[in-house]
């Protein structure tokens, strides 16, 4: 007779958005009871994927204990408790962005840190781009910092790169892993090997039908592109195959944006290509448009599909997302924290509590 698995760790997926990081700690045998995020759009995605683990549709701002606890049935002090905070990131990451937008979710840390104050869980997990770090300044993580000090947190920390954890992204994250049960801790290590790259994870050989710009591919489930204008097609065409950039019209008045007309020194990515065997630029909630970074595919005429982009952020090919419209689904796959990451993070926290 087979013995039913026992899953001793336990989690809340914080900001959980489409299920990134609650995907990859299911898929190393983490029970994630709940995520919680206040954008409803999400709520079906995440859902769909990851059945038996609740999506609470709540403002953490505005969440009571009393609330969260009754949802959840989480007790304060569990050693095997893991919080998982990767909140919203638009305020420090270097993209340029409406700070004023973006205010409110400058403290989210905080309002996460209230939590681990309240319900002291035995490890702790911040996924966040590298500003909320670099950006000492005006960043709450210092005072995180002092906060799992004085809750005797032993702690771990660094800017990683997901393209050394088996992503095919260029994707530097700030990882934390904290914990007060173990008497070490250490982020995952990066794997040994060449760095994965795109051809490793799309192309025609890897499932991907050619598809036109504006087309949708029936057989693959969101293998859907954004259309685009006469003017940008002719900007596609024109940029070489494998790496391309703008520069091949840098000069031309006609089809250089205008204010990087003859401007060989900026914003070089902009429209350019993916290279196949090199890891994709960092895959944003933007990567269906070529004029938000190197969106363009290595060789079609046109940028990402949203398949492909989730793909890039190693999403299972069954991964369903949901959504009213292709910007607002590829919000959701580009603010993800890529699953295979999510594993590796999962897995170094079980091997050091166990």
């Amino acid at each position: 007779m087979t013995v039913p698995k026992v899953i001793k760790h336990k989690a809340i997926d914080f900001f959980c958005g489409a299920g990134g990081m609650t995907n990859g700690f299911r898929k190393a045998g983490i029970d994630v009871i709940a995520g919680i995020d206040f954008d409803p759009e999400c709520k079906k995605t995440y859902e769909t994927n990851n059945i038996g683990s609740q999506f609470i549709l709540a403002d953490i701002k505005k969440l009571s204990f009393s609330e969260f606890t009754q949802r959840t049935k989480v007790k304060r002090n569990d050693a095997n408790l893991i919080f998982i905070g990767c909140s919203p990131c638009q305020y420090w990451s270097k993209i340029a962005t409406d700070k004023k937008k973006s205010e409110e979710s400058k403290n989210l840390l905080n309002d996460f840190m209230r939590f681990v104050d309240y319900y002291n869980p035995g490890t702790v997990v911040i996924e966040n781009v590298p500003g909320i770090l670099t950006k000492k300044q005006e960043s709450p993580l210092n005072d995180f910092f002092i906060f799992l000090d004085s809750k005797g947190f032993r702690y771990d920390k660094r800017i990683i790169n997901a393209a050394h954890y088996g992503v095919p992204q260029s994707r530097k994250r700030f990882l934390l892993i904290a914990t007060r049960v173990a008497p070490t801790v250490k982020l995952p290590a990066p794997l040994i090997g060449n760095l994965p790259v795109v051809a490793d994870f799309i192309g025609p050989d890897k499932g991907f039908p050619v598809l036109a710009a504006g087309a949708v591919d029936s057989s693959i489930n969101l293998h859907a592109t954004a259309a685009l204008s006469e003017t940008n097609l002719l900007r596609i065409r024109m940029t070489p195959a494998d790496g391309g950039t703008r520069m091949v019209y840098v000069d031309d008045k006609h089809l250089a944006i205008p204010s990087q007309f003859e401007k060989k020194t900026t914003f070089s990515d902009t429209y350019g290509r993916m290279r196949w065997n090199k890891p994709a630029p960092t895959i944003t909630t933007k990567f269906v448009s070529l004029s938000n970074g190197r969106f363009g595919h290595p060789e079609q005429d046109r940028a990402l599909s949203l398949r492909e982009g989730a793909a890039l952020q190693t999403f299972d090919a069954s991964y369903q997302f949901h959504g009213t419209a292709l910007r607002s689904i590829a919000r959701q796959i580009g603010n993800a924290v890529p699953p295979l990451l999510a594993k590796q993070i999962a897995m170094t926290i079980i091997d050091q509590l166990s």
